[in-house]
């Protein structure tokens, strides 16, 4: 049985990680060189085409290498991954809401936040990623979809203490208090009483706009899997 592709997810996820982090961490520099609207660009045109490559690749290797377990037959199971998927969007997305920003159209900075899902977890992309990935492998059972899994997981607990050494760095004790009133577990600071829901911060375009996003990914779902399947990597 071949692992070759095993092997070639673990590069392309260690490429992507130390190009996305490394150049996060240049930030700071490259903006004061070249300007934060041109560093964002040059951080998407790195960034947005690896992580094309990795989607693509997972796509048409998911069931290479061992079946761990068959669980595709089982009532409720693909209901429940299609509700953990769901779930995991609206942690991994609304993250940063300045869309004008991403862009670069407005000028990018870095904010401090503490409103909607940041009271539930600081780190949403992490829980978000984490979510679908257990959704995911439970579905596939490969070794490879595993892998995938372990190495996407480890990157964004990387990503967790990278984010908040370099917010502690740029912003001192206002991070820092932040980071008492916060929690990185999901709930975990409104359960100690750190921290507080507030229902209307989640009334904002940028669920509204996962929802829609969530919805046309579940119609498209088929025709995403054709697709790269005619790309033979």
């Amino acid at each position: 049985m071949a692992f070759a592709s095993h092997w070639i997810m673990l590069g392309l996820l260690l490429g992507f990680a130390v190009a996305h982090s490394g150049l996060a961490s240049l930030r700071t520099r490259g903006e004061a060189i070249i300007g934060a609207r041109l560093y964002r660009v040059l951080f998407a045109l790195v960034s947005i085409p690896l992580a094309v490559i990795l989607v693509v690749y997972f796509f048409n290797h998911r069931y290479d290498g061992l079946l761990l377990w068959q669980v595709q037959g089982v009532t409720g199971v693909k209901t429940l991954v299609w509700i953990l998927s769901a779930i995991s969007f609206f942690f991994l997305y609304p993250a940063t809401f300045n869309l004008l920003e991403i862009a670069a159209i407005q000028k990018p900075q870095v904010h401090l936040y503490e409103t909607g899902i940041l009271r539930v977890t600081r780190h949403p992309q992490m829980v978000g990623q984490v979510i679908w990935c257990i959704a995911h492998t439970l579905w596939l059972g490969t070794s490879f979809t595993l892998l995938t899994s372990l190495g996407l997981i480890a990157h964004h607990l990387f990503a967790v203490w990278h984010g908040d050494r370099r917010l502690e760095d740029r912003y001192g004790e206002a991070f820092l208090k932040i980071k008492e009133r916060t929690s990185v577990v999901p709930f975990l600071a409104i359960i100690d009483g750190r921290q507080s829901l507030k229902w209307q911060e989640f009334l904002r375009p940028a669920y509204l706009g996962v929802t829609g996003f969530i919805l046309l990914l579940w119609w498209a779902h088929p025709w995403l899997m054709q697709a790269t399947s005619k790309i033979y990597w």
